[in-house]
């Protein structure tokens, strides 16, 4: 089975669709780790759509925060003013799944997905550190997840630790096979709102007959993004970010 692996869209229809366009005919299933909303202008566009396509989905800390099941108070400001103006733009009916979405880390057809940690779905794996004290605890040798925006991962193969690195800004994927006897904590990045300092969508292949995974970046129109968050009045910071991809 191929599946294509989203997260962190954060509401951002253009960087979506520009996934979507490349990734045509190339994947099976839809799975997506979280974070539909927060920061972007579209979200009952995105989240319509995910409701209709995904194959499996987990919630995100904005996705709690968008839909009344988190303290704003542990929000910066700006995340803070995007997710109520969130909650106000969502359908009642938009709303009400975001509440049903379930936490990570789930298991999707052998491998696992999950937000942050799959020991806590609001921890931050982003160094070698972070990951060394989850690796004894995984219950699968693959582990996609999110939260960081940050593109790459982990992975433990004959006892040794390594970091697994994004596209370079000249290249467009890197890949990964996964050795069935070590273990693996993938992040396909954001696609929605990068911040590895490249402003591409970032997204994942994974072919679960060869075990390979693809880690790859597209372009999309980021000026259109930034102009809708200006009409949206969000903050404007928002949109400048998505140009730098921080």
């Amino acid at each position: 089975m191929r599946y294509l692996i989203v997260s962190d869209l954060h509401a951002n229809w253009e960087a979506l669709e520009a996934v979507l366009g490349w990734a045509k005919n190339r994947y099976e299933q839809i799975v997506c780790c979280g974070d539909l909303v927060g920061y972007g202008p579209d979200p009952n566009r995105v989240v319509e759509w995910c409701r209709k396509n995904l194959h499996a989905v987990i919630r995100g800390n904005h996705d709690r925060a968008c839909c009344g099941l988190e303290d704003l108070e542990w929000f910066n400001p700006i995340a803070r003013e995007a997710s109520e103006w969130t909650m106000r733009a969502l359908t009642e009916q938009n709303l009400h799944w975001l509440r049903t979405l379930p936490a990570g880390p789930l298991v999707v057809d052998g491998f696992l997905i999950a937000h942050g940690s799959p020991l806590d779905e609001d921890e931050y794996l982003t160094t070698l550190t972070d990951a060394a004290n989850t690796f004894e605890y995984l219950e699968s040798s693959l582990t996609f997840f999110g939260h960081t925006h940050l593109q790459g991962g982990f992975a433990w193969e004959n006892g040794k630790r390594r970091k697994l690195f994004r596209p370079f800004d000249d290249q467009c994927e890197t890949g990964v096979h996964v050795d069935p006897d070590g273990l693996y904590l993938v992040n396909p990045g954001s696609v929605g709102q990068p911040r590895d300092g490249d402003a591409r969508a970032a997204f994942a292949l994974f072919d679960s007959s060869t075990r390979d995974v693809e880690l790859r970046r597209v372009p999309y129109d980021f000026d259109s993004v930034r102009r809708k968050i200006e009409s949206a009045g969000l903050p404007v910071a928002l949109g400048n970010r998505l140009e730098h991809g921080r």
